[in-house]
Order: C-alpha cells, then structure tokens, then sequence
C-alpha cells in the first residue's frame, strides 16, 4: 500500500486464422519463452520482452493463471481499485480473452473450457467471498464508450448518453449509471451477457463482429464491518473489521483499425475515426506516465472520455493488469508492432495503491 508498483503487462498472441492460412500468410511472430517475444519479418528484426507471453496454444484457464489475475480479484476483495484491459488491432482476440466465444447466451452458455478472465473471475471472488465468511455486498455498473458518448448497458430502454462529472473526492465519475446486486455466479454472469449483447457491433473486412465501442464493466465489492459483542471482561473491537470498498473493472478497448483495410465507409468510417481518437489518446498519456515521475509534465485525462475513465487506473491509486493482444500474421505486421511498441511503454508506468 502506497508504495509505487509497475503496470504487470502480459501479451496474448492469437492463432493464424483458417482465412490467413488460406492466403499464405507467414508467422512473424515467435515466443522466445520466459516473457519474451520474437518479431521476424523484412527489414523488422525486434525483440520485445513482458511479464508474461501466452501463444497460440494457451488455454483459457492458462491465461487466466499466468496473467495475475486471480491476485487482482483478491486484491479487489481487500479493497483496492483494479482494472484489466485488453486492447490490440481488431480481430485480435480482446473480446475473447475476456469473455470467450461470441456466441454464447443464456440459452447456449460457452464451454466452461472457452470462458474469459471475467466468467473465471466471477466465479474466484463468490468462492473467496465464501470461505472469507465476510459480509460482502456485491454490485455491478456496466457502461460503453460510443463515438465519445458514455451509456449505460444495464439500464431498460435504448442506450442513452450519461454525463460524466468531476470531483475532488471521487475523481471522474458518470452520473446516473445503474448498478445492480448480485448474489450468484448465474445473476452477474447474466448481466455480463445482456449488457454485452446491446453494445455496438458491426462487421468489417477484417472482424465480422467487431467492438464499435470501448465496455467498461465494474465489480464495486463493500465489505461491511462486523462488531461482534465481546465477551466479560473483554473490550469493544476485539473482532470489528474497518468497512472496505474495492472495485474490479473489466475494460474491452474497441480495436484500433485502418479504415483502408477494413474498408469502411459512411458510419464505420466515423466510428473507426472515433476510436482510433480515443485509442491516441490514451497512448499519448501512457507515454507521458512511462516517464519518470520528476520528468512528467501536464497528463492529459481530458482528452477523451476513455482516458478520464482510465485516469485512477493508469496513473492514480488502482492497480491495473494489460493484456495486449497481437495477430501472428505477416499482413498485420504494423498494427501487431504498434501493440507491442504501446504494451512495451505500459511496463515502464508506475501507481500508489
């Protein structure tokens, strides 16, 4: 607590696509082992190093284990603010890291094999929330960033745009968002599922069921005090816990992509340009943060509505997992090194807890 800690940054590098195979594309990039990773490719020959690497043949529970992320959870359940993010070109597997395949449903659940980072953590912090015997009350707040619009995925009726306020004591916040409690696995699993199912999607040249927006799904956790009555002779607060409020935020970045390749127009077109703004402007301030902390100059939260969401996360009092996501194929060689390049500079950001 209080003590500077770096960003734990871990890299997941998806298998060739059936489509990539097809056309010849050429593996170029290559794990090395022990948190390392290869580029090989014309006039790229570049080595980038993380906390961990997954590659292709990494399981979901691998990743799961490999990345942190049950100690996150835990450190949520203690009360610290805690986000993951998984960001990468789009069609670089971000949406099923973290949740696992699109076609699930309430009717038609996924594999427990092929669930993502959010089902496994919901199901750590029930199972810890059981056998720490704490009265935890649990809620959770789902939200989608759409062309520099926030709106609220678990309220009833059309998504409509909330606003986004500031104050001394709570930093950035959104108005208005509904949060909802929980009890169950199968009641935050549903919610994970309704709300995802209203975010924007469409299909593209290069992802069929593209993200148009970024989702910010939050678990806030209050443990509520005890006071037990002592026994005779004992005094008051023997067994009396403090109150804790931690938060685990799950954060789904739309992909960064090149209109020319995904070959968007009209709408798409505003919507790709909204994101790459977005997605810039949160590089920018991960640039800014790598630098020491006598070095840094003005770190502009205000830029977008992404990066003032992400504010307490990236350079404030949270404590934040990244999980860059990358494509092996030579065809993505620039957007899969921009990710690396990006990821790499996201090591070097540290936050007070």
């Amino acid at each position: 607590e209080g003590k500077e800690t770096r960003l734990r940054v871990v890299l997941r590098v998806r298998p060739l696509t059936c489509t990539e195979t097809r056309r010849g594309d050429r593996q170029v990039v290559h794990s090395l082992g022990d948190g390392a990773v290869h580029v090989s490719a014309a006039r790229h020959d570049a080595t980038f190093g993380f906390s961990a690497v997954f590659d292709a043949g990494a399981s979901q529970e691998a990743v799961f284990e490999g990345s942190g992320m049950r100690q996150l959870v835990e450190l949520a359940m203690d009360g610290f603010s805690c986000t993951v993010f998984a960001f990468g070109q789009t069609g670089s597997g971000k949406t099923y890291t973290l949740m696992g395949p699109l076609a699930q449903s309430e009717t038609q659940p996924a594999s427990p094999a092929l669930l993502g980072l959010m089902q496994r953590s919901f199901t750590c912090l029930l199972e810890q929330s059981r056998s720490r015997g704490s009265d935890l009350a649990l809620s959770a707040s789902y939200l989608e960033i759409y062309n520099e619009q926030v709106r609220d995925l678990l309220s009833p009726g059309p998504p409509c745009a909330l606003p986004l306020r500031w104050s001394k004591t709570r930093g950035f916040y959104v108005e208005n968002q509904l949060r909802v409690e929980f009890e169950s696995l199968e009641a935050i699993v549903s919610l994970l599922l309704q709300g995802s199912q209203r975010r924007r999607t469409s299909a593209h040249a290069l992802n069929r069921h593209s993200s148009r927006s970024h989702a910010l799904l939050t678990i806030h956790i209050h443990s509520r005090a005890v006071s037990a009555h002592p026994a005779p002779g004992e005094g008051w607060g023997a067994s009396a816990c403090p109150s804790k409020q931690g938060t685990l935020c799950f954060v789904d970045l739309a992909g960064s992509e090149r209109v020319k390749e995904t070959g968007s127009s009209g709408e798409l077109s505003v919507e790709a340009n909204s994101i790459n703004r977005s997605l810039l402007a949160l590089g920018h301030c991960i640039s800014l943060l790598a630098k020491p902390r006598g070095k840094r100059t003005h770190i502009p939260y205000r830029d977008s509505k992404l990066t003032r969401l992400l504010a307490r996360s990236l350079g404030g009092s949270g404590i934040t997992l990244m999980v860059a996501c990358i494509s092996p194929s030579s065809r993505c060689l620039s957007e899969t090194l921009s990710t690396l390049h990006y990821a790499s500079r996201a090591r070097s950001v540290t936050t007070r807890p």
